[in-house]
């Protein structure tokens, strides 16, 4: 019994033995670099610029390029359709993303060229209602009352025929309020009645709408956009400038080209030769020795009225239902 014990003891301490071997020269072996699994980066296709390009210019094809970028920044382009015509706000470098932020938006983006937008003041009567819409077509129609000074009798006619509302109170074609961003003050802007109208025109035509304006009351009439019959052209004389250009400045008037766009629009129109189309305005004449009339008249003498007066002039008094001329 005492012998099998000890081989049973002995064969213990052997695989014991073995095991503190075993763990030795685990320990000497080296530990193997755990195993990461490599991320998959995901690629946007983004715009960016192919060049530099200053702002203020409008944005070509070939300044725009399709780069695949790690990342998607807000207000990114996916293709560069979206993006030629657009003008940026700031310069941009080499291999820059284009973003929205960077590009004009608003009303200044939706004038055509030649045209400027104009703000008109609107009321209930003279804006149909309060129906007018942004991306309407109007037609505006001036009336001058009599004023002895400026105007020589009323009139109303037509001023500017087929014109696009850009803004009307605080809606937009642009599909931004003109009111704060909050919610409730947007909402309260819609319910309160536009007080002016933003009209899209051409840049000769401002000058006449600032006049006629000031001098008179403009009305919005609300057509059907696929009505665009317009009034014809070279049917009236257009009115003269209110500046002489150079060459008429140098006598060479005769043969010289008709003003039109910025030029027009620099010359400038006068109140006079608006509203009598094809008049040249009315010119004071001034002479060195013009004596301004006094400020208190004073009464003529008996005599001298007397000299003055008409023979057989009479004056014509009433009384209650009775009329008599009497000799003064």
């Amino acid at each position: 019994m005492n012998q099998l014990l000890k081989m049973i003891a002995g064969l213990l301490v052997a695989v014991a033995l073995a095991l503190v071997a075993y763990a030795w020269f685990l320990s000497r072996q080296p530990v193997p670099a755990p195993r990461t699994a490599q991320p998959v980066v995901a690629l946007h296709s983004v715009v960016v610029t192919a060049r530099a390009v200053p702002n203020g210019q409008p944005l070509v094809a070939e300044d725009l390029k399709i780069a695949q970028l790690p990342v998607n920044p807000n207000g990114a382009f996916r293709e560069t359709s979206a993006v030629i015509g657009r003008v940026p706000v700031l310069d941009l470098g080499v291999d820059a993303p284009v973003l929205a932020p960077q590009l004009s938006s608003g009303l200044a983006a939706r004038v055509g060229e030649g045209e400027r937008a104009v703000a008109i003041k609107v009321d209930e009567t003279s804006a149909v209602g309060h129906r007018v819409r942004p991306g309407d077509f109007v037609d505006v129609f001036l009336t001058l009352k009599r004023d002895n000074l400026e105007v020589g009798q009323s009139q109303a006619r037509l001023l500017l025929s087929r014109r696009r509302v850009l803004a009307y109170g605080a809606g937009s074609i642009d599909g931004a309020a003109t009111t704060p961003a909050s919610a409730q003050a947007a909402a309260q802007a819609r319910a309160e009645p536009g007080r002016t109208a933003v009209l899209a025109v051409a840049v000769d035509e401002v000058n006449a709408l600032n006049l006629a304006e000031a001098h008179g009351r403009l009305s919005l009439v609300l057509r059907n956009p696929s009505d665009t019959a317009t009034g014809t052209d070279g049917l009236l004389p257009e009115p003269p400038p209110l500046l002489a250009t150079a060459a008429q400045a140098r006598g060479a008037s005769r043969g010289a080209a008709p003003l039109a766009g910025v030029d027009r629009a620099l010359a400038g129109v006068s109140l006079d030769a608006l509203v009598h189309t094809g008049a040249a305005p009315s010119a004071r004449p001034q002479s060195s020795s013009h004596v301004p009339p006094p400020l208190v008249a004073r009464s003529p003498s008996p005599s001298a009225a007397a000299a003055a007066r008409p023979a057989g002039a009479t004056i014509e008094v009433i009384r209650g239902t009775r009329v008599e001329n009497v000799q003064p």
